[in-house]
């Protein structure tokens, strides 16, 4: 499913993510904030990856996204790409099994391995914090 926002030369705004998401807007900010308070450096911005999919936000430093946000009708998708040590690291952690799982079902690129989370409610926020920490560490 691609973003919510599809229009190549109209790039989201505030409102338009607030309407968008509804009451997952709050933690797409809680998100937002957590990774640049822990990381300082983090510049974001709104990027426009093509007709098929659409508008999405990274947060990232000079090399690498640190945590991509794709904006969905009423939820968004946290994304994140770990190398391997960081892998190793989070299957050895308190996260979820279910995150775990789904991170080792995820095809290993050179750049490593992919997840995407959707969030709709708070349920998953801490282990989507942790997964920020980790892929800072590393």
């Amino acid at each position: 499913m691609k973003s919510v926002f599809s229009n190549k030369d109209q790039q989201p705004t505030t409102n338009d993510l607030k309407n968008a998401l509804g009451e997952p807007f709050i933690i797409w900010n809680q998100l937002e904030a957590f990774t640049k308070n822990n990381y300082p450096e983090a510049i974001s911005d709104w990027n426009f990856s093509g007709e098929k999919f659409g508008w999405s936000y990274r947060i990232k430093d000079k090399k690498r996204v640190i945590l991509y946000l794709l904006p969905r009708d009423k939820y968004f998708k946290a994304a994140l790409v770990f190398g391997q040590k960081a892998v190793g690291q989070i299957l050895d952690s308190s996260i979820s099994e279910t995150i775990k799982t789904d991170l080792m079902a995820a095809k290993a690129y050179a750049e490593g391995r992919g997840i995407r989370i959707e969030v709709r409610d708070a349920s998953n926020l801490e282990d989507i914090k942790k997964l920020i920490q980790f892929k800072i560490m590393n």
